[in-house]
């Protein structure tokens, strides 16, 4: 199995898992990071140290390039054009990122408003800001 194909199984395999603010567990809640951090562990990524992302990084506040800066210190680069399996970082809102696993056609991402890990349809509803992508 592809490298891509192992991250989106796994991000399937944890729709349903109940959003947690701050969630990094897929046993007690997850919140968008906590799923990327997952799906990428599952996937075969390690990391920095065995953890993607720190436990207290957020998508609330900061800058692309300070989001993008920690990508790219976590092994993933940027790409100008998602394919399955990469990771999509959309604007939620004024200073509020999100990020999701793009599968090809649809995006997995722990959606807070449903209250748990989804699997949404098409193109996402936020603007799109940037692509990472672990690997060639």
């Amino acid at each position: 199995m592809r490298r891509a194909d192992k991250i989106v199984a796994a991000a399937r395999g944890m729709i349903g898992v109940p959003f947690r603010l701050h969630g990094r567990n897929g046993a007690h809640g997850l919140n968008c990071i906590g799923l990327v951090a997952l799906a990428l562990e599952r996937g075969g990524h390690t990391g920095l140290g065995g953890d993607i992302v720190p436990v207290a990084y957020s998508v609330r506040g900061g800058t692309v390039a300070r989001f993008a800066a920690a990508m790219q210190a976590a092994g993933l680069r940027r790409v100008r054009k998602a394919r399955a399996g990469d990771l999509v970082l959309a604007q939620a809102a004024v200073a509020q990122f999100h990020l999701m696993i793009f599968t090809g056609e649809s995006h997995v991402h722990a959606d807070a408003g449903l209250g748990r890990v989804v699997e949404m349809p098409g193109p996402p509803p936020w603007p799109v800001i940037a692509h990472f992508r672990w690997g060639r």
